[in-house]
């Protein structure tokens, strides 16, 4: 099991269009995927489950996988969240 700490740098948060993305890129991968928010767990490959987290800019998420390519889906959605969905 992988995990790292993240802090959302879009400016909507994952809300529709991010989370869509933050989805597809967590699906790119074998392991298991969880985002926790303030002791909820969800699974980062389900666009409901995420959504309903409610993460808006500047919050801290937990990112944790665990499986084959735990170490790099981690990384990857790290740097998603961090960067790249950066408007």
């Amino acid at each position: 099991m992988y995990m790292e700490e993240a802090v959302v740098n879009n400016q909507i948060g994952l809300h529709a269009r991010p989370a869509t993305f933050f989805i597809q890129k967590a699906n790119e991968f074998k392991s298991s995927i969880w985002v926790e928010k303030d002791e909820r767990r969800v699974n980062a490959k389900s666009l409901l489950g995420v959504l309903s987290l409610g993460i808006v800019k500047g919050m801290s998420i937990n990112l944790i996988a665990d499986g084959p390519d735990e170490k790099e889906a981690v990384e990857a959605l790290v740097k998603l969240v961090t960067t790249e969905l950066a408007e």
